[in-house]
């Protein structure tokens, strides 16, 4: 009885810890895809995707001009052609979750063109990316950007 019981307990420890950690997996999985589609569409210049789903109204940013401002600050800039890119990676070093918030951490290799600050230059920054799961989707509601090197 009592190996039965055992068995048991571990038998459900094991399905427990095996579902918790493939919902982070997958949550994490997710977070990764929308890194990869709000790079991309900066890249590409997309603001119906930026504007409409991956950045909240309530968006606040941390520039890398060493401005804070809000996602209305930043879409005026988008729309002025200031935040043109002829590159840019992003390398996720760290994502971690508390409860329906995802932060994300890493760096980023831009090349800015055209009006921006550091055009035609290679620009190394640290980023944070602020996600939170609203209605069903993600959406970035805080970034911060430092520059660390220009070249």
């Amino acid at each position: 009885m009592k190996q039965c019981l055992i068995i048991l307990i571990n038998t459900f420890c094991l399905a427990f810890f095996s579902t918790t950690l493939y919902a982070q997996a997958s949550r994490e999985a997710e977070i990764r895809r929308m890194e990869t589609l709000e790079r991309e569409a900066v890249l590409r210049g997309d603001s119906m995707a930026l504007f409409n789903k991956m950045w909240s109204p309530a968006m606040i940013i941390n520039t890398p001009a060493n401005v804070a401002g809000d996602v209305e600050g930043t879409k005026a800039h988008f729309r002025l052609g200031d935040l043109g890119y002829l590159s840019f990676e992003r390398n996720i070093e760290k994502i971690t979750f508390n409860d329906n918030v995802a932060i994300v951490m890493g760096g980023e290799i831009i090349k800015p063109q055209g009006r921006q600050m550091n055009a035609g230059k290679t620009v190394t920054r640290r980023f944070t990316n602020v996600w939170l799961y609203k209605n069903n989707q993600w959406s970035i509601i805080g970034r911060q950007a430092t520059i660390i090197k220009v070249e």
